[in-house]
């Protein structure tokens, strides 16, 4: 049976040889995790003085100090002889793993990271993505919100956003009305149209510039078609555009010109006998 000075002789050289192992581990470990933090805190300042948008800066200041203490505790398990290779491999099967299993949540979030960097619309915007039009009302690291015109929420990932056509109908300041009337061939097209031109000036909320247009667009089978093309404000198109095709309407008709509709002609032939 080994005697106590064996014992101690034994602990003493267990001792000197793992001592400043650990406490080289701790003291990495110490160090590394003020270090973890002040990146972190680095990571926001630089975020916040730039462009990025406000709700990434958390994201990925906490991405960068996960990073960081991750590496602080290999480094530090290296520090005590631990071998780290298989543990690096292990760390990086497992984020593989992950990575296969949510790679469509990783398309969305990668694809919120450039919306919000990049932003082609913004929350208040009419927009027309992902075969949904409607109003933005939330741009999330997953999804964003859109309320459509009668109202209904619907969430789209942002990897259907970014990868599609965008139209934002908000992104400029005036948009241009497209509207046709048919007047009859028998009808005057120089009344026709200068009563459109008067309809359209009258009202205030046309723009001088650009300066609207009407003109002959088509011979079409029942009707010639007549292409006016206001500019309004953004904010005027929708309720200008209605006003608008009520007036032409009425005032085609009080200026003498007919609105026709599809017609056909039959022609009845008597059999001769």
């Amino acid at each position: 049976m080994p005697d106590l000075d064996s014992l101690i002789g034994t602990a003493t050289a267990v001792m000197a040889i793992w001592a400043p192992k650990v406490l080289g581990a701790i003291a990495i470990g110490f160090f590394g995790w003020i270090f973890a933090g002040w990146l972190r805190a680095f990571t926001r300042r630089l975020l916040h003085r730039s462009p990025v948008d406000d709700m990434l800066i958390p994201f990925v200041s906490g991405i960068v100090y996960a990073l960081a203490i991750t590496i602080v505790g290999v480094t530090a398990l290296g520090a005590m002889g631990v071998g780290t290779a298989s543990f690096v491999a292990v760390l990086g099967a497992a984020g593989l793993a992950v990575a296969l299993a949510f790679q469509g949540t990783f398309s969305n979030f990668a694809a919120g990271v450039m919306l919000l960097t990049f932003r082609p619309f913004k929350v208040g915007d009419w927009v027309e993505i992902a075969g949904t039009a409607g109003t933005v009302k939330e741009i999330a690291i997953f999804t964003c919100v859109i309320h459509t015109g009668d109202n209904i929420e619907i969430r789209v990932p942002n990897g259907k956003i970014f990868g599609e056509t965008i139209k934002n109908y908000s992104a400029n300041e005036t948009r241009r009305i497209d509207l046709v009337m048919g007047v009859s061939y028998d009808d005057d097209l120089a009344v026709a149209a200068r009563t459109c031109m008067d309809t359209i000036s009258a009202d205030p909320r046309v723009l001088a510039e650009p300066a609207p247009v009407v003109a002959v667009s088509e011979l079409a089978d029942s009707s010639v078609n007549l292409v006016v093309r206001p500019w309004v404000q953004t904010g005027d198109y929708w309720k200008t555009r209605w006003d608008l095709t009520r007036a032409l309407k009425e005032n085609l008709e009080a200026a003498g010109c007919s609105i026709p509709y599809p017609q056909r002609d039959v022609h009845l032939l008597e059999e001769a006998k």
